[in-house]
């Protein structure tokens, strides 16, 4: 007889990027990795870009309110995702899992801090910038502002900038998202031997100082319609390379987040909407 695991989901969406969110409090909810894919197909399954499971805190750290587990629509477990971050605070709050409206959440990159403002605008600590090639990791790169990368077919190298965020990201300014290659550039860069746990890329259009456009090519996932650690990525580099002020709007393809970096040793701020989709239960076999 085959048995089948019926599992109550949560779909959220922040400008687009969209996400399944699970309750496992009280569960000892287990996916395969197959499953995800199953579950993650947007013609066969529910269609997400990431899963995000609420895990109870740690005994250890009694400062922290929850854990924050991510996995990508191909398995892959994921370190950061700042869109979800703003999901998955909307989600405890709303479901009366907590009364706070701060929250410290613990994820795999370390913890974050989330707080819930008006009008379903979420705002997310994503932590100091990780500049450091080893720590990013970006392999046998000397700390610079930007880096020249060969990629093999291409005539021409590539100039990026390279940041961890909890999760590695190359960004690259181009005169237009429109024309940026950014399925074939990104899927290249993503699979580079240079960035040996993969990489999320940005290609970033500077409008002036306190505006861009981004669009992102996301390991494990491919473009999405937004990412808000790539947001972030995006304007760590481009201030570090003198074209962006402290505040910038990013202008992604699913809407518009405001990110704020006052600089080297300083934790980048996020914040943009998390709205509620549907909520249903999967059965998993």
């Amino acid at each position: 007889m085959l048995l089948v695991m019926k599992i109550p989901f949560t779909k959220m969406q922040g400008l687009g990027n969209d996400f399944v969110i699970i309750n496992n409090l009280q569960e000892n909810i287990s996916l395969t990795t197959e499953q995800i894919r199953q579950m993650a197909d947007r013609h066969f399954g529910i269609g997400f870009d990431q899963i995000l499971l609420v895990m109870p805190p740690p005994s250890e750290q009694s400062n922290v309110d929850f854990v924050y587990k991510i996995y990508n629509a191909d398995g892959s477990e994921a370190q950061q995702c700042g869109n979800g971050a703003r999901c998955f605070a909307r989600f405890v709050y709303e479901n009366k899992l907590t009364t706070k409206h701060k929250l410290c959440v613990a994820t795999v990159a370390g913890n974050i801090e989330l707080e819930l403002k008006e009008d379903h605008q979420v705002s997310v600590n994503m932590g100091i910038p990780i500049l450091d090639p080893l720590a990013i990791p970006f392999k046998g790169k000397i700390l610079a502002t930007e880096y020249i990368l060969e990629i093999n077919d291409r005539p021409q190298p590539v100039k990026l900038g390279a940041v961890s965020m909890g999760n590695p990201h190359a960004i690259i300014q181009v005169d237009s998202i429109e024309k940026a290659p950014v399925s074939e550039l990104g899927r290249l860069l993503n699979n580079h031997i240079d960035f040996p746990e993969q990489v999320n890329v940005g290609f970033m259009q500077v409008l002036d100082a306190h505006y861009i456009r981004l669009r992102v090519y996301e390991r494990g996932v491919g473009e999405t319609l937004a990412c808000g650690s790539g947001a972030c990525a995006a304007v760590v580099v481009g201030r570090l390379q003198g074209v962006l002020a402290e505040d910038v709007v990013v202008y992604v393809l699913g809407g518009a987040l405001l990110v704020r970096w006052q600089g080297e040793g300083f934790p980048v701020w996020m914040t943009g909407p998390a709205e509620f989709v549907f909520t249903g239960v999967y059965e998993v076999k």
